[in-house]
């Protein structure tokens, strides 16, 4: 009775359907925040391809290089008190057809392409270290060489004050510019750190925190070739994506990635024949299941409960059983420690079960 495929195999409901075009515009994204309420940018069936514009809110780091005219007009559209009260700047949201709580949305990225080849990492005052630093922040530009699929640190510079305001524009002098990082090259790995659907409360949810219903999860490995599986929430699933990175460390320790827009080929797949109580991500090789809260030690428990539970529930284990198996075989790994609930990874090798792991219906 399984349920999840193995890579290239193709379930007769799932042959990709339409393809749709969602272009990042002051109208199609949200700046800051998940709601229930927000009027959909687009309408999909399941099976349905979506080619659509992640725009990075970082991008005034360094105006010249990252902001074209369709980024410079989200910043002229979305007035600076609309940008609450998270940070990321989502596109969306997308309505699934006969999606209902208790669903799950499986989302098939297939494809993340950086908009323009540069991106910015701030030392940011939310950082691990900012009080280690002198409460200094400290903005660094890279620079992308796509055929190399790799970055390297074009200069840097101290920001001046405090990074408050989500979207802050910064024109640093020439003669303010230093050289940073020489001649180290950082493997570039594109990924989203945030994506999700609605909850389902009546009011606006941060972009910043990670939760259920997936958010700023900030884990790199949510990139081309993965697939998330997210719980419904409301009516339609309303999932959105942003935050886009090209590289970044589990951990995020400054308090960013490698900020850089993206282009994002996915596909939406509206599963109602199996649930997870968590954000769920598939590679190839394995299963990573997340857990979150406040305090890192909660986060930790949190993974191990809904590993415990892949294992029982999906795997047939018997809970002794998997808890041996999580202790000798799972990898747990810090996502992040910068967006207040924290976050953590816990993964496991597909290829020690039959069947590579194929998430079973517990029914």
């Amino acid at each position: 009775m399984a349920l999840i495929c193995e890579p290239g195999q193709q379930r007769a409901d799932t042959k990709p359907g339409a393809l749709h075009h969602l272009k990042a515009t002051p109208e199609t994204v949200h700046w800051g925040y998940f709601h229930p309420n927000i009027k959909p940018a687009l309408r999909v069936k399941s099976g349905d391809l979506i080619q659509a514009e992640a725009v990075t809110h970082h991008a005034g780091d360094a105006p010249d290089l990252m902001m074209d005219e369709g980024v410079k007009a989200i910043w002229e559209g979305v007035e600076p008190e609309d940008r609450a009260p998270g940070v990321h700047i989502m596109t969306g949201p997308i309505f699934v057809e006969d999606a209902q709580p208790g669903d799950m949305l499986e989302v098939r990225y297939f494809k993340m392409i950086p908009r323009c080849n540069y991106g910015s990492n701030l030392a940011a005052n939310w950082g691990h270290l900012y009080q280690e630093f002198d409460e200094k922040e400290r903005v660094t530009i890279y620079e992308l060489d796509p055929n190399a699929n790799t970055a390297q640190a074009l200069y840097a510079y101290d920001f001046e004050g405090k990074y408050l305001i989500p979207g802050t524009v910064t024109h640093c002098p020439e003669c303010d510019k230093e050289e940073a990082l020489t001649g180290v090259r950082i493997p570039a790995r594109p990924h989203l750190g945030t994506a999700g659907v609605a909850p389902a409360v009546d009011e606006r949810v941060s972009t910043i925190p990670p939760g259920k219903h997936g958010g700023n999860i900030d884990n790199w490995r949510i990139g081309a070739g993965a697939t998330m599986y997210y719980p419904v929430q409301v009516e339609g699933g309303l999932f959105s994506i942003g935050d886009p990175h090209v590289s970044q460390g589990d951990g995020e320790i400054s308090g960013t990635a490698i900020e850089a827009s993206l282009d994002v080929l996915f596909q939406i797949i509206l599963r109602k024949d199996f649930s997870f109580p968590s954000p769920l991500l598939e590679t190839d090789d394995h299963w990573i299941v997340h857990g979150f809260q406040e305090d890192l030690n909660k986060a930790m428990k949190n993974a191990a409960v809904d590993m415990l539970e892949l294992l029982t529930e999906h795997q047939g284990l018997s809970a002794n059983d998997a808890y041996s198996l999580m202790s000798v075989a799972t990898d747990f790994g810090i996502t992040q420690v910068v967006d207040g609930t924290q976050g953590i990874h816990a993964r496991i090798d597909r290829g020690i079960f039959p069947n590579k792991g194929s998430v079973k219906d517990p029914d």
